[in-house]
């Protein structure tokens, strides 16, 4: 007869399966279920796997949790149709929750166990957004939880100290619960439980939102000229997707010109809307003359520019006057890697020999802010994979940006979930910056939002569109904005120097 499973056993299966369901429940907040209040029971459950677990069990379940987690969530990755390259993103990614499955389980050994656990999981991410290949946070519990009463504390601590926020209130529900079959201080725990849950929402609930400062009205134009296909695959269809851009542009200029509607102060168009050099290709860069001429302002041009090499390029947001043509520039920092460029080219060759065709060439990164002047004043660009980021909003807004614009090319993912999952990002960030936040993309999700993370317009989809939006600038910087960084960096130092001291009492005792 087979063996009967031990106690240890069936504690190891459960609390795999109670991991397993967490990780799916917090993938219900993000597009395309879209449904944020799902994030807390989901990290409910994952509190409860953790919870009087050893470091190891404990790296194990984080594991699960965050790599079924991911699964569902870069179920855009397959278009690809490399599901070997899928399944690898998510297990690999999963190695961030693993370790902190194994920090928490020694966390929640202390008192103050559900404080630690948030400082933990905002370290974790703050490790997601550096290693590897310059990090990959897609997916931080804040991003989903731009539609929750907990969204303002985003402009006030910053984004990580957000996601710390869900982590806290969830973790405060299981304290609460922890002595539920104990008689004793039972009613008590229970009370003080739903209070502080009740103080952090209501905290979150009253903290102010809108726009930083009180600055100048702007009417800006998005251009959306839509792409064949998926955009971008060859030089003929790159010309085609200029063109696009080009003519939509004439469509609404004649509209301005007809007095229909109010001359423009800027127009942005999307990453990618010339993939051909249009300062060293004439005829791309008379074609994009013609339109800043023909609208009469400067044009932000999302344009792919030769490298020093054949092999290499820059992805960039150039602005373009109508009369002196190309100025400022912006050189995207976070490329998207075996995206944008091929790391370790010769071994991923090897192993994926179609990359050689799909990415032939190597983006180069920038390290420049993406404060841009345009016009009479300035706007802080970011390209598309850049947004996931907090480190490139602040330094625009820093330097002055009074609005912030993500030039995106979501055209190989139309009919997935990423372009609505960058658009959740997109609104965060106008919370977070207090400032009108422009998305052109080639051919959606293109749309304008207000400083305290609604939608005021969006285009329509999969078709050219522009849209004529006046915005108004901000003046000065939030306090999570300037601060958010540093307050990240503390809850990665705090959460370091317990455990350190944890090992170093363990080893003093032996």
């Amino acid at each position: 007869m087979p063996r009967a499973l031990s106690f240890a056993d069936r504690t190891w299966i459960r609390r795999t399966v109670v991991a397993l369901a967490g990780g799916l429940l917090v993938s219900c907040g993000f597009a395309p279920v879209s449904q944020p209040w799902l994030v807390w029971p989901g990290v409910i459950l994952l509190v409860v796997a953790l919870r009087g677990a050893r470091a190891g069990a404990g790296a194990w379940y984080g594991w699960v949790f965050g790599t079924s987690f991911l699964l569902v969530l870069l179920n855009w990755v397959l278009v690809f149709d490399v599901p070997a390259a899928y399944v690898a993103l998510a297990a690999f990614e999963g190695l961030f929750y693993a370790a902190f499955g194994a920090a928490f389980a020694v966390l929640s050994r202390r008192r103050a166990w559900p404080l630690l656990g948030a400082l933990a999981w905002m370290a974790t991410e703050m490790l997601r957004s550096l290693l590897p290949f310059g990090g990959f946070p897609w997916g931080r519990l804040a991003f989903a939880a731009v539609d929750t009463p907990l969204a303002p504390v985003a402009r006030w601590l910053g984004v990580s100290a957000l996601s710390g926020a869900v982590f806290l209130t969830a973790a405060l529900v299981v304290w609460a619960f922890g002595r539920w079959r104990a008689e004793s201080g039972r009613g008590r725990r229970l009370v003080l439980g739903a209070a502080a849950v009740a103080a952090v929402f209501a905290v979150g609930a009253v903290l102010p939102v809108g726009l930083a400062g009180d600055g100048r009205s702007m009417q800006v134009a998005v251009i959306q000229g839509d792409v064949p296909g998926t955009g971008a695959q060859w030089y003929g269809e790159q010309r085609q997707v200029l063109e696009n851009h080009v003519r939509e542009t004439s469509a609404y200029a004649a509209r301005v010109h007809s007095g229909e509607l109010p001359q423009p102060d800027l127009v942005l168009w999307p990453e990618n809307a010339s993939d051909i050099d249009p300062t060293t290709d004439a005829e791309a860069g008379e074609a994009i003359s013609g339109a800043a001429r023909d609208v009469g302002a400067p044009i932000l041009v999302g344009a792919i520019l030769d490298g020093p090499t054949e092999d290499t390029a820059y992805n960039a947001g150039l602005v373009w006057d109508p009369v002196t043509g190309p100025g400022d520039r912006y050189i995207k920092q976070h490329l998207v890697p075996w995206g944008e460029y091929v790391p370790m080219r010769g071994f991923s060759e090897w192993l994926v020999p179609l990359l050689a065709e799909e990415v032939p060439r190597d983006m180069l990164s920038g390290d420049e802010s993406g404060a841009l002047s345009m016009g009479d004043g300035t706007v802080g660009t970011m390209m598309c994979f850049d947004v996931v980021f907090d480190g490139l909003a602040r330094s625009a807004v820093l330097d002055g940006a009074e609005m912030l614009v993500v030039q995106t090319n979501n055209a190989t993912f139309t009919g997935t979930p990423q372009p609505d999952q960058q658009w959740q990002i997109a609104r965060l960030r106008a919370v977070e910056s207090g400032r009108y936040v422009a998305v052109p993309s080639t051919n959606g999700i293109s749309g304008v939002i207000r400083p305290d993370g609604t939608v005021q317009a969006t285009a329509p989809e999969q078709e050219p569109a522009f849209l004529a939006e006046q915005v108004q600038a901000a003046t000065s910087v939030t306090t999570g904005t300037r601060f958010g960084v540093w307050i990240e960096g503390a809850a990665l130092l705090a959460v370091a120097v317990v455990l350190l001291s944890g090992i170093r009492r363990k080893v003093r005792r032996r």
